[in-house]
């Protein structure tokens, strides 16, 4: 019963956090006009509480929405299950399809991750150290290529899976329009493997928003290995945002 309290107020919390910000919305809807067209079909990887899956909806796009999470998933279905034009599928992404152990934080359910290595660079890392994973339940996994085959191609591809992006990415093989993965600056090293494997899927341009910014930091889409610069000279205090690549 505690433990259902406090997944219930964490839930909620993050969902004051994302969704309550009406000046918020507006910018999100701006950003994410630059990819997405009524008609469009689009996946949010890491749906949480949903932030995304109201803007790609209020853009008019079909949106498929991918959450793990049983709290998270739950709240989605009470949220969206309603609406037209919105699917709920309640898996994780990885390189493969399979059952998969995901670290559950109960307190603030949206950095539950699927990544040992994201708990052990938060562990001492300042701003995180007050994180904790209490539980782990094992969750299915499909990959972006099932969920192509499954929904049809989308026009654009979200990613937000606290550390495991670039296993995420390893489970594409074709490249849809445009698409965005989470960084985080405790690890760079995922976040450089995830523009790594956009560069082989063939996205040619890039750019980034930091934290819940929703602005471009480049006037300019770049190549990769200038935001690949910009990314290492970012501060650690930077902390985390968004990369956003395109075929051209």
């Amino acid at each position: 019963m505690i433990e259902a309290w406090r997944a219930a107020r964490g839930v909620l919390r993050s969902m004051r956090i994302y969704n309550a910000d009406r000046t918020h919305a507006a910018a999100m809807d701006r950003l994410y006009g630059g990819f997405i067209r009524r008609g469009d079909l689009a996946f949010d990887v890491g749906a949480h509480v949903g932030d995304r899956v109201a803007c790609f909806r209020r853009l008019g796009a079909r949106v498929i929405a991918i959450e793990p999470q049983p709290a998270l998933a739950m709240s989605l279905r009470v949220r969206f299950g309603f609406r037209p034009g919105i699917t709920i599928e309640r898996a994780a992404v990885a390189c493969a399809p399979g059952d998969i152990e995901l670290m559950v934080n109960v307190d603030n359910p949206t950095v539950s991750t699927a990544s040992k290595d994201f708990i052990r660079a938060a562990e001492d890392a300042s701003g995180w150290r007050e994180q904790r994973w209490t539980k782990s339940i094992r969750v299915r996994a499909t990959t972006l290529d099932a969920l192509i085959a499954r929904y049809g191609e989308p026009s654009f591809i979200k990613i937000d899976v606290e550390g495991f992006e670039a296993q995420a990415l390893a489970g594409l093989t074709r490249p849809v329009a445009a698409l965005s993965f989470e960084f985080t600056t405790i690890q760079r090293d995922v976040a450089l493997a995830a523009l790594f494997r956009c560069e082989a899927l063939g996205y040619k341009r890039f750019n980034a928003a930091l934290g819940e910014s929703q602005t471009l930091v480049h006037p300019e889409w770049v190549a990769a290995r200038t935001l690949k610069q910009w990314f290492l000279a970012l501060p650690y205090a930077a902390n985390s945002g968004d990369v956003y690549a395109r075929l051209a």
